[in-house]
């Protein structure tokens, strides 16, 4: 007779992968045999799930019912204790998928010890990385500089040059790991007792330890000390940039590899310019009559100062464009530029006689 696989995890057809998937893990937690369950019971929702959970296989299962898969899911069971009858491609005849028991049991696929390599010794793990401000102000952001950056930070103990043993001192094979990077324990679980690995607390998954630690880092192989860096920063970097130094962050324990150093950028506002990315704006006022009758003034720009020609009629909030007197572009050539926004003064107080010539102008 055909079996409902549906049915069996108690979901809909319709229902979706992760349903089935929740499904499945429910009817597992309460029918698995170490938990006195039924083992023909956890066989069923296991057969029922390796074809559900599969997108292909459920296809298949649709169309033509559980008659497309005979034999795939069959074998006997055996009295499943433990781990016993497991292997990596099932167990004494059962397809489980170990990604969706890690999942299930708190991760434990990843102590079965499929795949290699758990007892190779642990390598330490790279310096931490740091981040420091740096403050500027306008225009040293603008065209660059060199800076002298101080800050405390983890370095390479010199004493023992990083390696945690005092000189001379004997290196001897960790008594607790036996020279693996690794203890092993026993550990109960709903499938039973499982063999769990963990980085040996003593040296660290090193596998061995000094004889005598060093004396100035006591062992770690690092010490902090105040740092000292001159830095080149670059013309056009901006507020809130940041510029990486590779290998400029803390000392990695026992050798390894240092962090990285990041110079996190604040500039400071101008009184007068503000940055538009690469370009710069400034607002000039002006007199009504030389907005009216045309003139020069005089404009600052980061590049120093220079005539703007006023053409007669200009309105307030005319923009002019100075092509190439903004900010040096950080990653390419040529800069930005620097828009001029005239603002017209309009007079406050006049006296009879400019009000008529106003009035007899017709302005």
């Amino acid at each position: 007779m055909p079996k409902d696989y549906y049915n069996i995890l108690g979901v809909n057809k319709n229902a979706s992968a992760d349903e089935i998937k929740t499904a499945f893990r429910k009817k597992a937690h309460e029918h698995h045999p170490d938990k006195g369950g039924s083992a023909e019971k956890f066989k069923e929702y296991n057969e029922a799930y390796q074809v559900l959970g599969n997108p292909e296989k459920r296809k298949q299962y649709d169309q033509f019912g559980s008659a497309f898969q005979h034999g795939q899911a069959g074998g006997g069971f055996n009295g499943f204790s433990g781990f016993e009858g497991f292997s990596q491609g099932g167990m004494n005849g059962m397809n489980f998928d170990f990604g969706d028991l890690g999942e299930m049991f708190g991760g434990l696929g990843d102590i079965f010890g499929f795949g290699g390599g758990r007892q190779t010794r642990r390598r330490p793990a790279r310096g931490r990385d740091l981040e420091v401000g740096v403050e500027l102000d306008f225009l040293t952001a603008a065209f660059g500089t060199e800076k002298e950056i101080n800050f405390p930070k983890l370095n390479v103990c010199s004493h023992c040059d990083g390696q945690g043993a005092e000189p001379g001192a004997k290196i001897e094979t960790c008594p607790v790991c036996k020279g693996s990077g690794y203890v092993t324990r026993i550990q109960r679980t709903i499938l039973g007792n499982v063999q769990a690995q963990s980085v040996c607390s003593d040296c660290q998954g090193e596998g061995q330890i000094p004889g005598q630690k060093c004396s100035r880092c006591h062992g770690s192989g690092q010490i902090k000390e105040n740092f000292k860096i001159k830095v080149r920063i670059p013309a056009g970097i901006n507020n809130e940039e940041s510029i990486r130094l590779s290998g400029q962050g803390e000392a990695g324990p026992k050798g390894a590899p240092a962090g990285d150093l990041y110079l996190k950028i604040r500039v400071l506002s101008h009184k007068k310019f503000q940055r538009d990315n690469y370009d710069i704006r400034t607002e000039e006022p002006i007199g009504f009559s030389q907005a009216a009758l045309g003139t020069k003034i005089e404009i600052e720009t980061i590049h120093g100062a220079l005539t703007l020609k006023i053409p007669e009629g200009t309105q307030s909030g005319t923009v002019f464009k100075l092509k190439d007197k903004g900010v040096p572009r950080l990653h390419g050539r040529g800069q930005g530029d620097h828009y001029v926004k005239v603002i017209i003064k309009t007079p406050t107080s006049l006296t009879k006689k400019q009000k008529q010539l106003l009035q007899d102008s017709g302005l």
